[in-house]
């Protein structure tokens, strides 16, 4: 790995971001594990693999989607299940036929963003969640539901209100009760506003110029943050290490390890097989044909993975047993630098030619 190492002192050298973690696994053993550059470019704090980052969207895949499979599994939901049958709100809008399965894959016509977070910050705090909830049954679709890939966040804000409408818990209790306790994982939390920043080492991320500050320990999504800081879409904080548990329980259970099972192995292989109509897999992404942030080496139709707006990603190759994790804060100090989008592929491929 000594060219991958290289190009990660490099990057740092570059200004491509303040500071990292790289981490990678075959089979599930660790073969890669280092951290570099700063967490914080002001107080000169160095990343540690203790270090833990804002993942951003990578709270899709990790806690949403995580929580969606459990309440699956018992069989509280199912995938075909229409919005209108679980939240009577939406009955009467346009958004009542939607399925599970179309705000998983992003074939829900919803559309990608609002600044949902100009409007509810305006609110007292108790009454922000029901501010958003009435935004989203008032927007209209970008295009018929199942007609065409959409990445959404707004998606993913409707799955959490899913998951605490079927299991009477918020979606932070849900996946820390459910999930990452019996994973024995510490390092993989929400922060709501509610409660004091845990006493650990954070990747700073933006100077944000409407909250006046720098953000460490506070979710860096706008929205996410305005709502208290747990989100279905973002809010996710953890350490590489933690997001390696996560990603290699799947990968076991993926091929059936005889072990105890957190996921049963036929839904893993549902949810993370190539969705009908979709150029997603539920809840994760895959590579795309050209041009993808995976590189040319991670295997096309058997690849999930996940990019975050903070600088974070994981792509793990079901059939290599590979897990790659690239843990980094791009936004620190500011969101503009984008030289990431370039910098991903040129690592994922340095990592994944020492496996071809």
């Amino acid at each position: 790995m000594k060219s991958a190492d290289r190009l990660m002192h490099a990057a740092v050298a570059e200004n491509i971001f303040p500071g990292a973690h790289l981490l990678v696994s075959h089979a599930g053993n660790i073969v890669f594990d280092k951290a570099y550059g700063r967490a914080n470019i002001y107080t000169g704090e160095a990343v540690t693999r203790d270090t833990v980052f804002d993942l951003a969207s990578l709270t899709k895949p990790l806690a949403t989607t995580l929580a969606v499979m459990i309440l699956t599994q018992e069989g509280r939901i199912c995938l075909d299940q229409t919005l209108a049958a679980i939240i009577p709100d939406f009955a009467a809008s346009s958004k009542a036929d939607i399925q599970i399965r179309h705000l998983l894959d992003h074939t829900s016509g919803l559309p990608d963003y609002r600044p949902y977070y100009q409007t509810i910050s305006r609110f007292p705090f108790d009454r922000r969640k029901p501010a958003l909830k009435n935004l989203i049954l008032a927007e209209s679709l970008m295009s018929a539901i199942g007609e065409k890939t959409r990445y959404s966040d707004i998606g993913f804000m409707i799955l959490e209100w899913v998951i605490e409408k079927v299991a009477g818990l918020s979606l932070n209790d849900f996946v820390r009760a459910r999930i990452y306790d019996p994973l024995g994982i510490q390092n993989l939390f929400f922060i709501g506003h509610d409660r004091c920043i845990i006493e650990k080492s954070y990747a700073a991320t933006e100077f944000c110029p409407w909250r006046r500050m720098l953000l460490i320990g506070r979710v860096h999504d706008d929205n996410a943050y305005v709502l208290g800081g747990v989100a279905g879409h973002a809010g996710l904080f953890g350490t590489a290490g933690s997001v390696h548990v996560i990603l290699h329980e799947l990968l076991k259970n993926f091929h059936g390890d005889p072990s105890k099972q957190l996921f049963q192995p036929k839904l893993v292989r549902l949810f993370l097989q190539k969705s009908p109509g979709s150029d997603r897999a539920l809840g994760f992404d895959m590579p795309s044909r050209a041009g993808s942030s995976s590189g040319k080496f991670f295997t096309p139709d058997a690849t999930v993975g996940h990019l975050g707006f903070t600088g974070t990603s994981f792509w793990m190759d079901l059939d290599k047993q590979i897990i790659l994790i690239l843990l980094t804060n791009r936004v620190h100090p500011s969101r503009s630098n984008e030289q990431i989008r370039a910098f991903r592929p040129l690592i994922h491929d340095e990592v994944m030619k020492q496996f071809q």
